[in-house]
């Protein structure tokens, strides 16, 4: 016997038959003599199940049935030499209440399909969970713990990866928008969706941040840079849309803990204390682009809008008021950041 071109003589086809005889005795004890379907409806629900685990459709399922429904059919409205046909009336009755049986138990199978079909669902989004946690977890997993977690979630480990921080719980959804083999759950309130490389698409009109591509171990400080990059998106500092986090280092690194861009900003401004309002506004934007032109003053002027000449009085200045920290390559990075 063959059902969606698959044979149904292993142990899936008896589970079949015995479905379909479950089916013929049931309807026999209902038509007959009212029996009850309850049993019978886990029979089917049971084979909707099995036919999602197996990876098959339900299609073939259904076509049981009807060959099943035509068997009684043909049974009872051909019922050769030995029985007496039944009338006009009986035979309706018969049809009626055999086409509504079916329904009952196709209505049944395919309620299992979908049960199945949920649960292994769930089981999906646990497992995947279970790896990206362990992922972006503080220590690092051992080899033996992560190769079982990507077993399981059936993710080959690539060798670097990219964690994408996006507004919503909408995990799934995310995941398949952005392709590439990406896997999603939901840690926080967002979804972080981690990717094999670092190409990132599907996620137009979303907030999203993009962290750095690391190795896959190091998968933990992109989920961090980008999850923090989100909150600054969700506060205005940083703009809408989709935003890579290696762009707003700067910016990432000041905000990182509160308090820290306060106290950079009062120190790189002390030294400037004693000048006018409108003076210390002037020398603290001359020291801001001079510092980030590399201490070159000609670019600095033409990012000033200003003669070289000016920049180089300022410069006089500012040295009198900085001193040594002016050539000291950690306190330029300092000064740097606190002027931004």
């Amino acid at each position: 016997m063959l059902a969606q071109g698959r044979s149904l003589s292993g142990g899936q086809g008896r589970g079949l038959t015995m479905g379909v005889e479950t089916a013929v005795d049931a309807f026999v004890d209902t038509f007959v003599a009212g029996g009850d379907l309850t049993r019978t409806r886990a029979v089917f629900h049971e084979l909707g199940r099995t036919e999602y685990r197996e990876g098959h459709r339900i299609d073939a399922l259904r076509s049981v049935l009807t060959v099943g429904g035509r068997a009684i059919w043909s049974a009872v409205s051909d019922p050769g030499d030995d029985g007496e046909p039944l009338d006009r009336a009986d035979l309706s009755a018969v049809a009626h209440a055999l086409f509504g049986y079916v329904d009952v138990l196709a209505g049944a199978a395919a309620e299992g399909y979908l049960d199945e079909q949920q649960d292994a669902a769930l089981d999906w989004a646990l497992v995947r969970r279970r790896l990206i946690t362990l992922l972006v977890q503080p220590d690092p997993p051992g080899d033996a713990a992560l190769h079982a977690a990507a077993e399981a979630a059936r993710w080959p480990l690539p060798a670097t990866v990219t964690v994408v921080s996006v507004e919503g719980t909408d995990a799934e959804h995310v995941a398949r928008a952005v392709g590439g083999n990406a896997i999603a759950t939901v840690i926080d309130g967002a979804t972080s969706v981690v990717l094999p490389g670092r190409t990132v698409r599907g996620l137009t009109g979303r907030r999203a941040a993009v962290g750095p591509e690391v190795e896959l171990r190091r998968a933990r400080t992109s989920h961090r840079l980008s999850r923090r990059a989100l909150q600054l998106q969700q506060s205005g500092t940083l703009p809408d849309g989709v935003v890579a986090c290696d762009e707003h280092l700067v910016t990432l690194l000041r905000a990182w803990e509160p308090g820290v861009a306060d106290r950079l900003a009062t120190r790189a401004l002390a030294p400037l204390a004693d000048a006018t309002p409108a003076s210390r506004e002037v020398l603290a934007e001359t020291l801001l682009q001079w510092l980030r032109c590399q201490g070159q003053v000609i670019a600095t002027a033409e990012a000033l809008h200003t003669h070289p000449q000016t920049v180089r009085y300022r410069l006089r200045k500012l040295r009198a008021a900085y001193g040594d920290r002016l050539d000291d390559p950690d306190e330029r990075l300092a000064l740097q950041l606190g002027l931004s």
